[in-house]
């Protein structure tokens, strides 16, 4: 085993760290960007998610009921507002 050596400090009391002891740890410290089992596991997820977003058929039927319906009252919507807009003569 590898004795540590004591940390040089300064005036003051700070540790003194040197540059490239810094970057031998970070290294040692950081994560690695790709994890296989994240990766299927976000896989996964998303899988999930699409499924749940798939509208079936009644729900598409349905979708096309309120769309049908939204573009009615809005056309109601732009004759009444025309009709405001006419001087009454």
């Amino acid at each position: 085993m590898r004795s540590v050596p004591e940390p040089k400090r300064t005036d003051r009391g700070r540790v003194r760290v040197r540059t490239h002891e810094v970057w031998q740890w970070r290294s040692l410290l950081t994560v690695p960007d790709t994890d296989p089992k994240t990766e299927e596991l976000k896989l996964t997820q998303l899988e999930r998610e699409r499924a749940d977003s798939a509208p079936d058929e009644d729900e598409a039927v349905q979708h096309e009921r309120r769309a049908e319906k939204a573009r009615y009252l809005a056309e109601k919507l732009e004759k009444r507002a025309e009709s405001e807009r006419r001087p009454d003569g």
